[in-house]
């Protein structure tokens, strides 16, 4: 059996006290992270570094004890490795060239090119491997084709996927062999990370509740279940996290039913009583704070760390956010969080 706490309760086994991580929990709101962005240069750079890429990874596990650390790299990689052009606006966010048509379709790179593109992330990988205390879970991570896939189509974030999902009514053929590549691409990704020694995976699907019921099946679900049946036969049974962000219930039970799923992580808006009673039988969960309390602190974040671990507290349970954090949010209020959690040993 498993020894490290996330991999325990990956496993289904329900501890008197959840592990705790956070999604960004490398990222802006440590002043330390902002140094070291400082030094790389730019976002892109820091990615593809794995000195420094690994000296942020590795921040908070320093400063806040967590009980894993998530490599610290960007969903886009894998566009950027297809051949499209990635860059990043101060202020608003990545931009990239996009597909619109078979012609730009077929100006792809081969899947197998991607490695040379994605090499630094993998030795980042192997770094941490070998630099994480021996109770810290490396988590490795790719995001789910639907939302890499309307990154690609748009150019850039948008607010309602719209470029996207008119492609999938207009241009089918075209969407779906989108749909095929990064499928293709994301799965030998997900391999090389744990080949190189991420002990667990997470996919995040952060658009997946734009998505009708029939196109969450066939475009979030399906998808994320080839990746993960193509990581199993490669890696055997590497533990899997999926977060199908905004889905509905019908959608989140899906997932729990899908083979080789360890764990679901829960948006802040998932009723965790709901998600105890018809998911925790079934799988792990993960979340589900709302990260507006790492910004405001006080009694209503011990509060509401309490009420989420008091609702997961008879099955697996990771905690974690709802979302990322965000840039505005306050170190002290991170340490208060991970204080809360682990004060409950004591009850």
């Amino acid at each position: 059996m498993a020894q490290k706490k996330i991999l325990k309760a990956l496993e289904g086994q329900t501890l008197d006290v959840p592990p705790v991580w956070m999604m960004r929990q490398a990222g802006r709101y440590l002043p330390e992270y902002r140094a070291t962005r400082a030094k790389a240069g730019d976002f892109l750079s820091l990615c593809y570094s794995p000195e420094w890429a690994t000296e942020v990874t590795l921040q908070p596990i320093r400063r806040f004890g967590f009980d894993a650390a998530i490599l610290f790299a960007d969903i886009l990689l894998i566009p950027q490795a297809l051949g499209l052009d990635l860059w990043f606006v101060q202020g608003e966010g990545p931009r990239l060239s996009t597909i619109e048509t078979n012609k730009d379709l077929q100006k792809l790179g081969k899947i197998e090119s991607i490695h040379t593109t994605l090499s630094p992330v993998y030795e980042t990988v192997s770094r941490l491997s070998k630099a994480l205390p021996d109770d810290v879970t490396l988590i490795g991570f790719a995001g789910a084709p639907w939302t890499v896939a309307t990154y690609m189509i748009a150019g850039r974030g948008t607010p309602d996927q719209g470029p996207a999902h008119n492609l999938m009514q207009t241009n089918t053929s075209v969407f779906e062999g989108l749909m095929e590549r990064i499928v293709d691409a994301t799965a030998l990704y997900l391999i090389e990370q744990i080949k190189a020694g991420a002990e667990v995976i997470k996919i995040f699907d952060s658009w997946a509740g734009s998505l009708s019921p029939d196109d969450f099946n066939k475009y979030s679900k399906q998808p994320t279940e080839e990746i993960i049946r193509r990581v199993h036969k490669e890696c055997g049974s590497v533990p899997i996290i999926c977060f199908p962000k905004g889905a509905n219930q019908a959608g989140y039970e899906s997932f729990a039913n899908m083979n080789g799923v360890s764990c679901l992580a829960l948006g802040q808006d998932m009723d965790t009583d709901w998600a105890a009673k018809n998911l925790q039988s079934k799988v792990c969960l993960q979340g589900n704070l709302d990260p507006s309390h790492m910004v405001n602190g006080g009694t209503a974040l011990v509060d509401a760390v309490n009420n989420i671990c008091d609702s997961l507290a008879n099955g697996p349970h990771i905690f974690n956010l709802g979302h990322g954090i965000t840039p505005d949010a306050d170190p002290n209020n991170v340490q208060l969080m991970i204080d809360t959690v682990r004060a409950r040993s004591n009850r």
